[in-house]
């Protein structure tokens, strides 16, 4: 028997069923923070520019 990679043993840990909800919430949690901190960017960009009465019409958007 052949001696399993790295990456092979990670997939295959990956990929039992008991795991795969576990691999969808981290992705759904990584995308989720990446599209708050890109808000919050805006916002920011927003708040510097002394435009603080439109962060709430952006966010409507």
């Amino acid at each position: 028997m052949e001696e399993l990679s790295g990456w092979q043993y990670f997939m295959e840990i990956v990929t039992k069923p008991d795991n795969i909800p576990i691999v969808g919430m981290l992705i759904l949690v990584l995308f989720f923070t990446w599209v708050g901190l890109r808000q919050a960017m805006k916002n920011d960009k927003l708040t510097d520019e002394g435009r603080e009465d439109e962060i709430a019409d952006t966010m409507w958007k």
